[in-house]
């Protein structure tokens, strides 16, 4: 089992400086986690220990507009839940590679090379079996 230097999250911040310093140390934490994590769901061939840390980074980034320092406690809870079930093996590869290297987007399709001298059955087939 890996080691992650805990970030203790107390109920409430003092202030939003305290809840800021607290994110960052959350995120040293997240990225001194990601070796393990790299080499615990074999994830080498898909992604770079930089692109997971930018992904990591980027959902910091999606909530930067969050001024109220309980919210911030709340997440930064949610966050140290996600990295401790993530290191503790709680999830699949497959989990791991759908949030944090594929994205919420999902895959980028290249319907044009695909569909050159299709039916319109097969037009419409792959057009719907696309999520």
């Amino acid at each position: 089992m890996a080691f992650v230097r805990s970030v203790k999250v107390a109920p409430n911040s003092a202030s939003l400086e305290e809840a800021r310093s607290r994110v960052f140390d959350f995120f040293r934490s997240a990225c001194r986690a990601i070796p393990t994590i790299m080499d615990m769901y074999n994830l080498q061939d898909v992604v770079s220990p930089s692109e997971l840390r930018s992904s990591i980074a980027s959902q910091i980034r999606h909530n930067s507009h969050i001024t109220n320092p309980k919210v911030i406690d709340m997440l930064l809870f949610k966050g140290m839940e996600e990295l401790g079930n993530i290191v503790e093996h709680a999830k699949q590869r497959h989990h791991i590679i759908g949030q944090y290297v594929v994205g919420r987007g999902g895959l980028v399709q290249d319907l044009g090379t695909k569909d050159q001298g299709s039916s319109n059955f097969l037009k419409n087939f792959y057009g719907g079996n696309y999520f």
